[in-house]
């Protein structure tokens, strides 16, 4: 008689089946963490966006608050070039920020009317909601953050962080 080595059908079907029950438990809480990671980030990236702007306002108050990001970014070339920051490339965020998206967020900032600007505001919204973030995020030149639970827009009357 000889002896089988290797594993039989039954017992591999189990280990797969195993295997399967576990990826099934933790890939909901992956994607809860992942979602829990990009809103710190979205919190973390407007607070940032709240600093450059008090500077940028200090630096140009000619001009004011900034009205879009690009003003408050700059290429690396822009940043480290001889003539340097200007009120059009400020070099205060990262170009990634800067452009616009970052860490399953899209962000955006508008500076009231006016010369100088004196107020703005500064919005983050998931790409796609319930799977890149779930809250929207807001804040104006009081640097109060706001949050939203619908995730689709935020105001200055949505709840205070």
């Amino acid at each position: 008689m000889k002896k089988q080595k290797g594993f039989s059908l039954i017992e591999l079907l189990i280990v797969v089946a195993i295997i399967l029950i576990i990826a099934a438990i933790a890939i909901p809480n992956l994607m809860r963490s992942k979602m829990a990671a990009n809103q710190s980030s979205a919190v973390g990236s407007l607070r940032t966006i709240n600093t450059a702007q008090v500077t940028f306002q200090t630096n140009y108050p000619a001009v004011g608050y900034a009205a879009t990001l690009a003003a408050l970014g700059g290429s690396e070339a822009t940043c480290t070039s001889a003539t340097g920051a200007s009120s059009t490339s400020a070099c205060l965020i990262d170009p990634v920020l800067a452009a616009g998206t970052k860490s399953g967020y899209v962000f955006a900032v508008a500076a009231g009317g006016g010369t100088p600007a004196v107020t703005y505001t500064s919005l983050a919204t998931p790409q796609v909601q319930g799977q890149t973030g779930q809250n929207a995020y807001c804040s104006d030149q009081s640097g109060v953050l706001f949050y939203d639970l619908s995730g689709t827009a935020c105001s200055n009357g949505s709840s205070p962080l």
